[in-house]
């Protein structure tokens, strides 16, 4: 693909004066913080935080409170429509929201889609990354063990479904088979099957990819967890003659509850917001589509913003209870903490 230099020259001269401004400002910040007394702490990191604050208020709170604009605004952005796009989601077959399935207009495609990613991506990767961390805990190889499950986190979303949509390539019956699954297949006498064309369970297939990454990231902080449990309360359990399950079970899990919270809430915010793999593997199509995608879809494909801002604007509400309930458990385990 050819890049042109001379048409995009505008653009690369607004990035040149956006990190020019950015240097100078935290420059004569520097500076400024150089010659203040060491007494002014308020000052020195008001300074220190200023950066970040400007970087956040530019890149994050000024585009969030545009897209919410946006979000009661029609296509173009010309006029004012209230809470018509929002009505939309909800009562046109024709949204993607609600698909047309028939006689049932009550199936929501694109939510329910949703709502399984959200179950199944944090529960799943949370199990595998707890068992994987209790299995190999103190193993003789647990280094090179937890790497290998830990190298997907390595591979971009993007990489990780080009990578998985070769596993699930399909081939028509007596061709040969270059994907992975369908050859395991073949070679058990079985008929090579399209995955990712038939619903629901290639929504299933799909879901497996963001456990394969994920489950890396929940076995390192459960191992973490895990490993920080005192030794005397091991030690403990095993003078009362506890078995390996009930050690799990009474010892194991009550003592990394917190770090299981956050594995939990953590994957639970990154799997609302999933799109590389869904656009990577099916472009959303065949029933796969999630609300990140279609906020995608009509932004930019659709050219709808005023219905795209709307679909970012419910990603957001989503994520907004599970981000409320993360910080009153961090301020409640903090208080414990104090006392």
């Amino acid at each position: 693909m050819n890049f042109d230099f001379t048409a995009e020259a505008p653009k690369l001269m607004m990035l040149l004066y956006g990190v020019i401004a950015f240097a100078a400002v935290v420059g004569l910040l520097l500076l400024v913080l150089d010659v203040l007394p060491a007494r002014k702490d308020r000052w020195i990191a008001l300074g220190l935080l200023a950066p970040a604050g400007l970087l956040l208020l530019v890149g994050l709170i000024v585009p969030a409170i545009r897209t919410v604009v946006l979000a009661f605004m029609n296509a173009d952005s010309s006029e004012f429509v209230g809470l018509e796009n929002f009505r939309w989601m909800f009562t046109d077959k024709n949204s993607g929201m609600l698909p047309d399935f028939g006689a049932d207009p009550v199936q929501y495609g694109v939510l329910l889609s949703t709502l399984l990613w959200v179950l199944f991506v944090p529960s799943v990767s949370t199990a595998v990354g707890l068992v994987y961390a209790v299995l190999v805990d103190r193993a003789r190889f647990e280094s090179f063990a937890k790497s290998l499950i830990f190298m997907p986190m390595a591979i971009s979303f993007v990489g990780a479904g080009i990578i998985w949509k070769f596993v699930y390539e399909y081939r028509q019956e007596g061709a040969e088979q270059i994907g992975l699954l369908n050859q395991f297949v073949v070679a058990l006498g079985g008929t090579p099957q399209q995955w990712l064309l038939d619903g629901p369970w290639n929504t299933l297939f799909l879901i497996v990819v963001l456990v394969w990454i994920q489950a890396g990231f929940a076995m390192v902080v459960l191992s973490a967890a895990i490993k920080a449990i005192p030794a005397d309360i091991v030690e403990a359990a095993h003078i009362d003659g506890v078995t390996p399950w009930q050690m799990f079970w009474r010892v194991t899990i009550p003592s990394i509850r917190p770090a299981l919270v956050v594995v939990l809430v953590t994957i639970s915010i990154g799997t609302l917001k999933v799109f590389d793999i869904v656009r990577t593997m099916t472009g959303g199509q065949f029933g796969t589509s999630v609300v990140a995608n279609e906020m995608y879809t009509y932004s930019f494909r659709a050219d709808e913003k005023g219905k795209g801002a709307a679909l970012a604007v419910l990603l957001f509400l989503f994520v907004i209870p599970i981000v409320i309930y993360q910080i009153r458990l961090m301020r409640r385990r903090r208080l414990e903490g104090a006392r």
